[in-house]
């Protein structure tokens, strides 16, 4: 039996247990014109909203326009967005205390997430998680988005 805090543990491999078995999900911010910035991996069922925060550091957002789904309109995303002088487009959730107004518009540019998944999960190698190894993965979804940039 492995220990929890081993290296190649399933926790560490970011390998989770969800309805769909075990799988990995990838988190990533992209841009406007459909470009990776950043990648990170959780197990599948770590809530999206999560490891929002910790994404979004890896990256300059002052003066950016953040778009999201439902899943990232938490008080505490919203707040950190704002004190970073960046400005948000996420839809509250339908049963939200508090609703705000969304510019229902731009919201509809959310969609290149949704593109640059189906993309790069052309690739056998992304859609299946043949990798035992997490840093494997990630690399390899890193050499798919590059791949994707250059066509």
């Amino acid at each position: 039996m492995q220990k929890k805090n081993a290296d190649g543990h399933e926790v560490n491999q970011h390998i989770g247990v969800s309805l769909g078995g075990k799988t990995t999900k990838p988190h990533a911010v992209v841009n406007g014109l459909d470009n990776l910035l950043a990648f990170l991996l959780t197990g599948s069922q770590v809530y999206d909203s999560v490891p929002a925060i910790e994404l979004l550091q890896e990256l300059d957002i002052t003066g950016s326009h953040i778009l999201g789904d439902k899943a990232y309109g938490s008080e505490t995303i919203r707040n950190w967005i704002t004190t970073k002088q960046a400005t948000y487009t996420i839809p509250p959730k339908t049963n939200s205390q508090h609703p705000w107004k969304v510019d229902w518009y731009r919201y509809k540019e959310r969609h290149l997430v949704e593109c640059f998944f189906n993309k790069i999960k052309h690739f056998r190698l992304v859609a299946t998680r043949y990798d035992k190894l997490a840093k494997s993965f990630l690399a390899f979804l890193y050499i798919a988005s590059i791949f994707k940039l250059t066509q």
